[in-house]
């Protein structure tokens, strides 16, 4: 049996859900399963379809289908054991036979996917080329866009007369949760409004500054110190690893719309081996910023083109410790931030050229990706 919680965009636990599951730790693979495989949408998917829906001006829908996994159909033969406290007493020893796919299988998220994709496309969707969790169904100067995350599925269309067709469809097959217009999705709060959307993690900020003890802290300006580099520090106190590890796994959900923290979070996350008193404290300041700002976020307006715009950039041997080099970049969609990025590059760099041109590069794969995912956007 599998106890897990239901919990609304504020984390509070709404309902209690207990539901049988299939140990797959135990499956061997070659004999239980073979591809286990599932799409995912990116999070930048997610931003440029919510861009798009700023653009074009239609309201963004929200779908969660229950108890998905077990709509999937496996092909493998897979048995499992009778669940502890309700084994039948006349056939203590006999085994269930699978058909279905259960919650813990692995290759379960992958037949879900194949029930949704294939039941989209005979109803008259297509897929995209790029992102296969991304389905689209056009009409002259009409589009219908679904994007699908697992079970959750969001959806909009330039005619509401196909957004309540395309509810009746799905309730038509699945168990649905009508949840109405956008507002949480993937741990996003999204506000529509009629000049544009607004896409903020405000209410994850003061959980996070309640859970870490910052919420009465005194302000920083900035996420980080511009004229101090992070060293190892080897002279300084050691940490409580599982405490800093904690805050960063924190701080990189957080980047999800908060780029002004990106470069800060990844400095720090180069140090959850060798962490000091030094690196916390680093860290304590990007908390500290976020007490300060803490609703800041991504703003998609209306009224702006929707031509893409990059960004690219590289230092030369900045890491104090490898001397590699550390690439940034972003991407625009007229006013909207769409994707950002800050990683520090694989190779070292032997000239700032080499080191630019790994950045470009970087650049050029995200906008290729980008420009890709744009053309079944064209109406």
């Amino acid at each position: 049996m599998l106890y897990r919680n239901k919990k609304d965009e504020r984390g509070v636990v709404v309902r209690n859900k207990e539901r049988l599951v299939a140990q797959g730790y135990r499956q061997e693979e070659g004999i239980d399963y073979d591809e286990v495989f599932a799409h995912v949408a990116r999070i930048e998917a997610i931003r440029i379809f919510l861009a798009f829906a700023s653009y074009i001006g239609f309201i963004v829908y929200q779908v969660d289908v229950k108890s998905a996994f077990l709509y999937g159909t496996i092909d493998e033969e897979v048995y499992v054991s009778q669940p502890p406290g309700f084994v039948d007493p006349k056939f203590p020893k006999k085994v269930y036979k699978v058909e279905k796919a259960l919650y813990g299988l692995h290759q379960a998220p992958r037949a879900w996917y194949a029930t949704l994709s294939t039941f989209l496309l005979k109803s008259g969707y297509g897929r995209g080329t790029i992102d296969k969790t991304l389905f689209i169904k056009k009409d002259k100067n009409d589009i219908m866009l679904v994007q699908v995350y697992v079970d959750d599925i969001i959806f909009g269309s330039t005619k509401r007369s196909w957004c309540d067709e395309f509810e009746a469809l799905m309730k038509s097959k699945f168990q649905m949760s009508s949840m109405g217009e956008l507002t949480f999705f993937l741990g996003l709060q999204v506000k529509q409004k009629e000049d544009g959307i607004f896409i903020s993690q405000d209410k994850y900020v003061v959980e996070i500054l309640k859970k870490f003890d910052f919420a009465s802290v005194k302000t920083a300006s900035t996420p980080i110190e511009t004229q101090k580099s992070l060293t190892k520090d080897e002279e300084a106190a050691g940490v409580d690893v599982h405490l800093y590890r904690s805050m960063i796994g924190s701080l990189m959900h957080l980047t999800a719309s908060r780029p002004d923290i990106m470069f800060a979070v990844c400095a720090c996350s180069r140090f959850q081996v060798t962490l000091k008193t030094s690196h916390l404290h680093v860290v304590e300041r990007i908390f500290r910023y976020l007490k300060g700002k803490p609703k800041l976020g991504l703003w998609y307006p209306r009224v702006s083109s929707f031509d893409l715009e990059a960004y690219s950039d590289s230092d030369y041997a900045g890491a104090n410790l490898d001397r590699k080099s550390t690439t940034r970049g972003c991407q625009f969609l007229g006013m909207r931030l769409i994707s950002w990025q800050c990683k520090k590059q694989t190779i070292m760099a032997t000239s700032t050229t080499e080191a630019e041109y790994v950045a470009t590069a970087n650049c050029c794969g995200q906008v290729l990706w980008i420009q890709n995912q744009m053309l079944k956007y064209a109406l």
